[in-house]
């Protein structure tokens, strides 16, 4: 089963919960957005992202606007000036992200706070094997991929101006601190013992050396625009989860595609790879660190931060399973998750014994 475009591609008309005051809107875009021109018609994107997205048609060209979601939200969470701020700062560096127009932090505008960004038009792919691209072109287009998130990697965070945008070193240390505590205090959503061993095991793996860059947090093939006919990444989308991290678990992340199973995130698991024309796991791991200019990653670090970012989907999926329990998540989408959760454990565990 892989995953379904039509849920997350295009755009629909701005659902009632979202509309905001769009004459509000176009008189802020001609007071700071260079070039701008109405008329402004809006529309609202199809995709999951918990920052609300909606698409800005005006006659000579198209705009994007990425805002906090109406109503009260938790304090630090959707803070779209931080992806503003981030995406400004890599844009200088050349690195392929759209470019800001605009920041607003005036919540009388449309109601909260947003930004404005360049439309980039290009190819998002929702299927980890590419179905689309020709079996000879196929590993060009991993090779753009691999090749951008070590470009990100090889930034330093302080000569780009990003040297506060989190907390440097023992990034593994607090993650796994997070997530388990989450994983703990959720008791309504039970204990699984799969997770219990990992909550045990996780702090004592802990790779030697500590390294400090900029990380993506859901760097993935569908969170990336592709050039409209070339294997080139014209742009990385949503940054909610950047900050400052260890490039080898934001690497692991993104490498996780080969183990995950299609219908949970875009994945290439129990899929024929070589017959795809697609890199193997060890050559796009090899890739990396050629491209970031490291020295190979053991089996063992490699097999942890695998590991490691099993867990942390598994948490993230075990406090939706409270949410449902409790009602405060009662989709059907959010329910239909739960199923994922012990293969995710499953898939966490088979690393952590890999490692032993």
């Amino acid at each position: 089963m892989s995953v379904d475009a039509s849920v997350n591609a295009g755009t629909t008309a701005v659902r009632e919960a979202y509309r905001f005051d769009e004459a509000a809107l176009a008189r802020w875009m001609e007071a700071h957005v260079d070039g701008y021109a109405g008329p402004l018609s809006v529309e609202q994107f199809k995709g999951g992202q918990s920052n609300p997205t909606y698409k800005l048609v005006t006659p000579r060209r198209s705009y994007v606007l990425r805002r906090k979601p109406p109503g009260q939200v938790l304090k630090g969470a959707h803070a779209v000036e931080r992806e503003a701020r981030v995406l400004s700062a890599l844009g200088k560096t050349g690195f392929p992200v759209a470019h800001v127009h605009g920041l607003c932090t005036d919540d009388s505008v449309i109601g909260s706070w947003f930004y404005v960004m360049e439309m980039v038009e290009g190819r998002i792919f929702w299927d980890a094997t590419f179905p689309d691209v020709g079996r000879d072109e196929r590993a060009a287009y991993f090779d753009a991929m691999n090749g951008t998130i070590a470009a990100l990697h090889r930034l330093d965070p302080e000569a780009v101006g990003l040297g506060d945008y989190g907390r440097p070193g023992n990034y593994f240390e607090r993650q796994i601190a997070r997530w388990s505590k989450q994983y703990l205090e959720d008791e309504e959503a039970g204990r699984d013992p799969g997770m219990d061993r990992l909550i045990e095991w996780l702090p004592t793996a802990i790779p030697a050396g500590d390294e400090t860059r900029i990380v993506h947090g859901d760097f993935r093939c569908d969170n990336m625009i592709f050039h409209p006919t070339e294997p080139r990444v014209l742009a990385v989308l949503d940054w909610e989860l950047s900050t400052l991290g260890h490039p080898l678990a934001d690497f692991a992340y993104h490498a996780m595609m080969f183990r995950m199973p299609p219908d949970i995130v875009a994945g290439l698991g129990g899929a024929d790879i070589a017959a795809l024309g697609i890199p193997n796991e060890e050559e796009y791991r090899a890739a990396y660190c050629r491209n970031v200019g490291r020295p190979p990653i053991s089996e063992a670090d490699y097999a942890f931060c695998i590991a490691f970012n099993f867990f942390r989907l598994a948490a993230i999926f075990h406090g939706i399973k409270g949410r449902v329990i409790r009602g405060t998540a009662a989709s059907a989408h959010a329910k239909d998750r739960l199923g994922s959760l012990p293969r995710l454990i499953a898939l966490a565990v088979e690393r952590m014994e890999a490692c032993r």
